[in-house]
Parts: C-alpha cells; structure tokens; sequence
C-alpha cells in the first residue's frame, strides 16, 4: 500500500487522512505488458503537478541533443509542424522554438503548463487522445514529428493514446517515444519506478505489438543511459515505405527473447530481488543511526517515495530531504512525512551521509554537491544495492 507519488503535503495536511492504493505490478500473460491496475484517476495525478523537467540540468542538455539531432535527420524547418506530448514546462520544445520550427506542446498539469507559455512555448492544457488528436487534423495541423518522452507508461488508456499518434502523424511523418527499458528495470532492480502514475512498463516486445496494432512500425530503436536505461523508438505508417526498418530493431527484439522476456517465469523472478535490496537499505541505516550518523536525502522525486514506503522509512531513519524545485520547499514527502528543504540546507547541517533518492542523476547531484566533502559527508545510492561513495 502506498500513497500517490507525486501528493506533496503541506504541513496543515500532516495530521488528516491520507490516501493509501495497493502498489501491485501484473504481466499480462497474453500480451506480456506489465502493468498496473488504474487506482488513480490520472486527472487527479496530472492535473497539478510537481515535476518540472527543467530542474534536471543534464535532462535539459539531452532534449538539446535530441532536437539537434531530429532536426537533421528528418530535415525540418520552418514548413514542418512538431508536437509533443506531455510537453511539461517547455523544456524540449524550447530548442525547436528557438530554431524557427513552429512546435506545439501538449500538457494537461496547468501549472506546469503555464511555465511553458512562459518561454513562448504554445502549449494546450488538455490529455492527448483520439478525440483532441481528430481535433487537431480537423485544423489541418497533422504533424511531422510527434515526440512522447516519459508519458508512454503514464497513459491508462494504451490504445486511444497510440491511435491518437497514428490520426495525429502526416503520411511521412516520424513518432519517437521515450520511455524506460524493462529489460533495464529488471538487470537494475529498479523498482522504485513501479509507482502509481506508472500505468506500464515497456520491453521493446510489447511497445512494438500496441504500436503494430494501430498500423505504425518500428522503424529505429536506441538504448539511452537516462533513467537508469531507457529506449528511444522511432515509428511511422505502416503505408510509409522510405524508411527502411534498421539492424537495431531485429537485434534487440532478439536479444530480448533469449534473456526471456517473451515468457512469463522471467517476469516472476522480479519479487525476491526486491526484498533484498530492501532488507540491505533497513540494515544500512539502522547501523547508521545507531552509530550515531546523520543521514539525509537529496531531491524528492517519485521513485524516491515508491523506496521510502516500501521500506518504511521515515524521519527516525532519515531526517529530511532537500530538493532544487521550490514548488516542493516547506512540503512533506507523501507518506512518510519527511520535510523537504532547500538544498542549502544540506550546508547547514553538515549530514554524515546524504541518500541519492533520484540515483539515475548521480553524478549530476555528486557534482552540485562537491563541497559536502569539506566535512567527509559520503554519499549513498539504494539501487541497484546500498552503495556508499
């Protein structure tokens, strides 16, 4: 049981009732999908959210890359038409905007939203479907790229998504989808990304079969160190015969059938793997507290909060947490109602260990952090194991 990742609490909320769902992620044994049941209405969840991409520096400096890349590749300029999906704060679109390339975000977080507006970005505050997609064709604005990266696992309704991409995309157009490796989440025991607003989890097997299913092929694939591992894939009309389907594609669909991913007993060798990380994270910090160590977190992300619940950690073991988004200062971790603080906080009190609950940008934190040496702070990463650095 676990509380919506994302449900910061201000402290006048501390003492009231605060929703617990069941956290229980399913393979479907037809498909091969994982996934989770819809415990939470996603417009509860993204109405109003506190991830603003832009806080990530080397997350920004990837969107760069990307858009640098795309627009050779695909050769768009000023006549070309690009959306994305959950745009966010404008983040990517941005690079797009800045090179003449009329852009379109799609996001239904308002507050998010309004960042993006804020950089010129034009962006629509609705969730992207078939019915906002026919809308949009009906406005002759068929795009050349769609972009989707990170929102694949977050939509509960899979096929009214991907057909909204197919109505969406012109006859030549390209989708890229970002989205974390399940082969990646399994070798990296990386279940703090099981959470709520994380309806699916993909193996390049089952992403290509949803996509198959509404006439869009695989064309491209790249595996991306982001997120702990994740794959960049490229589909287009089944119709559209220009772009060849790449060595990439054939090789990794293959590789994922001989480490087992297309049968169901890998799937079921995941539970175990789970409860030792847990029980060596508890021995960790239950040795350090009773050394009489200081142990706090930096950042406040969703996998972090998946951790804490899970193992059932709270301010006894880890006293506060600290964060570079100020949406998330003088706010409370869901569930555990550890205190979520200003990274200078981190100055003044001189911890003994600072836990990386977002481990995926390691070095990027370890780098911010350089002057916690000073002191001989360490630093320690919970995934894949307890790792002090």
């Amino acid at each position: 049981m676990s509380p919506p990742c994302e449900s910061f609490l201000t402290a006048g909320q501390l003492n009231q009732v605060e929703p617990f769902y069941p956290l229980h992620v399913f393979v479907c044994d037809q498909c091969l999908l994982v996934q989770l049941p819809e415990h939470v209405d996603p417009r509860d969840i993204f109405r109003e959210y506190a991830y603003f991409s832009s806080y990530s520096n080397s997350w920004v400096e990837h969107a760069r890359r990307y858009t640098e890349q795309i627009i050779e590749r695909l050769e768009l300029g000023s006549e070309s038409f690009v959306v994305e999906l959950a745009s966010n704060d404008g983040y990517l679109l941005q690079h797009f905007i800045e090179r003449g390339i009329p852009a379109l975000g799609i996001e239904p977080a308002r507050n998010v939203a309004a960042a993006a507006v804020a950089k010129h970005v034009p962006t629509l505050t609705e969730f992207f479907g078939l019915e906002l997609a026919g809308r949009l064709v009906r406005e002759d604005r068929k795009a050349d790229l769609v972009i989707g990266n990170n929102v694949l696992a977050q939509v509960p309704e899979l096929n009214d998504f991907v057909a909204g991409i197919q109505t969406l995309l012109a006859p030549g157009g390209v989708a890229t989808l970002e989205f974390p490796h399940l082969v990646r989440l399994f070798e990296g025991n990386q279940f703090d990304t099981i959470y709520h607003e994380h309806y699916s989890y993909f193996s390049l097997l089952s992403a290509r079969r949803i996509f198959a299913a509404h006439d869009l092929v695989l064309f491209d694939v790249e595996e991306l160190p982001t997120h702990g591992g994740s794959l960049r894939t490229y589909f287009r009309h089944s119709s559209d015969a220009t772009k060849p389907i790449a060595p990439a594609v054939d090789s990794m669909l293959a590789a994922e059938v001989r480490m087992g991913f297309d049968q169901l007993p890998r799937y079921l060798s995941f539970g175990p793997e789970v409860q030792r990380a847990k029980r060596r994270l508890l021995s960790f910090l239950i040795r350090a507290k009773e050394e009489g160590k200081q142990v706090v977190g930096y950042g406040a992300p969703g996998k972090g909060n998946t951790l804490l619940n899970y193992c059932g950690i709270r301010t006894d073991l880890l006293e506060y947490t600290v964060d570079r988004n100020p949406y998330k200062h003088g706010r409370f971790l869901p569930g555990t109602h550890i205190p979520i603080h200003d990274p200078s906080r981190i100055a003044q009190t001189r911890p003994d260990y600072v836990l990386i609950l977002p481990w995926n940008l390691r070095d990027e934190i370890i780098q911010q952090l350089d002057d916690v040496r000073a002191w001989g702070a360490r630093f320690v990463v919970p995934i894949p194991e307890v790792e002090v650095l």
